[in-house]
């Protein structure tokens, strides 16, 4: 994907799944998800923690050292629709700013194309806009260039995914499936 795509790609999964939170009743977030170990809060958590750090590393030029336990815990507070709306807009506007998909992060894994850790957190995005559809009875469907992105992005890694003990492993998809079929068989979901 260009660096517009990229952009472009996911800021749309992040309000795909920016809409999922706002459609979450108060009565739902301590429900169950397709991730195992996660409530529905613990999901809506764990990718707003994941766009606050992208400004500290995109924009900051911060190290995983530099920003430590920063974003452990709850990040929610008694707002976690709007505790996801600002932590996706800064996410966006960090990625935005001029030459920054170019610069350097610091993962866990090791330093990488700030362009590539977007792909990744948008391919995220999408998985999980798909567990909280289910979670909560939301439309499961999500647009197909999204699903087909995110697939581009996980396959080559997708192997070694299990093995790293958080996800489950990968389901064989129906021989018809379409590219988000695929993406969660791909990822142990059971579509």
């Amino acid at each position: 994907m260009d660096n517009d795509e990229i952009l472009r790609t996911h800021g749309e999964a992040l309000a795909l799944f920016g809409t999922r939170v706002h459609a979450v009743r108060d009565d739902q977030w301590d429900g169950p998800t397709p991730c195992t170990d996660w409530s529905v809060r613990d999901l809506v958590n764990h990718l707003t923690a994941e766009q606050l750090w992208v400004p500290r590393l995109v924009r900051d030029g911060a190290s995983i050292t530099d920003v430590g336990s920063e974003y452990d815990g709850d990040v929610l507070g008694d707002d976690p629709a709007g505790a996801w709306d600002r932590a996706a807009v800064a996410a966006v506007a960090a990625f935005a700013e001029r030459g920054a998909l170019n610069r350097p992060v610091q993962l866990s894994y090791g330093t990488q194309r700030a362009g590539a850790y977007c792909t990744q957190m948008m391919a995220d995005a999408v998985v999980h806009a798909w567990d909280l559809s289910r979670a909560i009875g939301a439309e499961e469907r999500l647009p197909g260039h999204l699903a087909t992105a995110a697939l581009r992005e996980v396959e080559p890694y997708a192997p070694g995914l299990s093995a790293s003990g958080l996800f489950a492993p990968a389901v064989e998809p129906p021989a018809d499936a379409d590219a988000l079929t695929g993406l969660l068989c791909l990822l142990g979901r059971r579509p």
